[in-house]
């Protein structure tokens, strides 16, 4: 009896690992109560808590985990929406939905076009650019001057040619660059590009089920959530 249940114990696991099911793959519930009015509504009063000093972000990945550490004294705008952005569940189930080998990996579009909907436009002034975009820092992306929303990148390699530019770091990644650096790149600019290239359209009118069959190799970003963070 011990080894029939061993056995189906066994063959579970291969069923789930071979359909993608995994309990530790699924998103989970967001740290705030009231996330989706929140998420629905940009002026609910959730928006005007500010992050802590210092902060980490877990992200559960395809390829793994990663942590992302912010720091508000170096982009003050850029991390308390980031902070809330996370306490929300805003990234759960999203695509990494733009990676270019050498260059940085892109994400901050949401899987439900509802929400996409609703923040699209919903623009934060810029911060003075404290910190250079070498590899693992992390910044949003945007069109010009006050232009950032909700989408953040990763620097792969030294992008310090972006700091004249405007991109302001918020953060950088601490623990699991490796995860980062495997997150799938074939795809390239195809998958929707940056938000200059004006080509994310059907991204935000078709989300995750658009993503998924147009370009089914992208990893996807499980959850983000915060961590208590101690200085060491």
């Amino acid at each position: 009896m011990t080894n029939f249940y061993r056995s189906l114990g066994s063959a579970l696991l291969i069923f789930a690992l071979a359909t993608g099911h995994s309990r530790h793959l699924e998103p989970r519930s967001s740290q705030v109560p009231d996330a989706r009015a929140a998420l629905l509504n940009p002026q609910h009063r959730l928006w005007n808590q500010a992050a802590p000093e210092v902060f980490r972000a877990r992200f559960e990945t395809t390829q793994g985990d990663f942590v992302l550490e912010a720091r508000r004294a170096w982009a003050p705008r850029g991390a308390d929406r980031f902070y809330n952005l996370v306490r929300t569940g805003f990234f759960d189930d999203s695509r990494f939905f733009r990676v270019r080998a050498g260059y940085i990996a892109q994400f901050g579009i949401p899987g439900d076009p509802a929400i996409a909907a609703v923040w699209k436009e919903q623009t934060i002034q810029d911060d003075p650019v404290r910190q250079r975009n070498i590899r693992g820092f992390v910044g949003y992306a945007m069109t010009g001057p006050h232009a950032r929303t909700t989408q953040l990148y990763i620097n792969l390699v030294d992008n310090s040619r972006l700091d004249a530019e405007g991109f302001a770091p918020i953060g950088q990644v601490v623990e699991g660059m490796e995860v980062v650096d495997r997150l799938y790149a074939g795809y390239g600019e195809s998958a929707g590009g940056g938000m200059r290239g004006g080509k994310q359209a059907k991204i935000f009118a078709g989300g995750n089920a658009y993503l998924d069959r147009e370009f089914p190799k992208l990893d996807r970003l499980v959850r983000a959530r915060t961590e208590q963070y101690r200085e060491r």
